[in-house]
Parts: structure tokens; C-alpha cells; sequence
């Protein structure tokens, strides 16, 4: 499970349980976003590093596009992974949907 935070200025925050991954730490993502027809398109990315060692073993960046109807909101996306000298270690497509966290009235 991700938790997304849009905020105004078109920058963008991903975060997702420590437990998501036990092997890397990948907790963590920062990016932008920007309107778009309609729907949202947006790109972060994480820094990735084995939890044992601590070591970086590479990145991630993921870029998604979300069609938002009232609190509801639908997307995909694909996940770009690269190793520790940048190369390119595979991609991961993605459908997600979720609901804004509002404050109860």
C-alpha cells in the first residue's frame, strides 16, 4: 500500500510501509506533478539500498497519470528500475486506485 501527497506547488511525496519490501529499502519517493486534460500526470523517484548492509543498490522512477473523480482516484503506471551504476535492471507496470484522506465534518 503507497500513500500519495499532491501538493499545490506541483511537487508530489510517496511513501509505503517499510515491510513492503523486506529486502530494500524503498520506503520513500519525492517528485512533481502537473494537470493535465483532465487527469494528473506526475514522476518520483526513490533511492533504493539493502537494508542489511545499508548499501545503494539503485533507483526507482515511477511514472504514473491519474484520473481523479470527486474523492476517487484511478491510475497506472510503470516503474523504471536501475541498478547502483544507473543501468537500466527492468520495469514494473502498475494499476492503482485509491481515496483522498479527508477530514471527517
Amino acid at each position: 500500500m503507497h500513500m500519495y501527497v499532491f501538493n499545490a506547488d506541483g511537487t508530489m511525496q510517496q511513501a509505503n510501509p517499510d515491510a513492503g519490501d523486506a529486502h530494500a529499502g524503498d520506503s520513500d519517493g519525492k517528485g512533481a506533478w502537473v494537470a493535465d486534460a483532465g487527469r494528473v500526470r506526475g514522476k518520483w523517484i526513490e533511492v533504493m539500498a539493502d537494508r542489511d548492509t545499508h548499501a545503494f543498490t539503485g533507483r526507482g522512477e515511477y511514472a504514473l497519470q491519474v484520473t481523479v473523480a470527486g474523492d476517487h482516484l484511478r491510475g497506472q503506471g510503470v516503474m523504471h528500475l536501475f541498478d547502483a551504476n544507473g543501468r537500466p535492471n527492468g520495469e514494473i507496470p502498475t494499476m492503482f486506485e485509491g481515496d483522498r484522506v479527508i477530514v471527517a465534518k
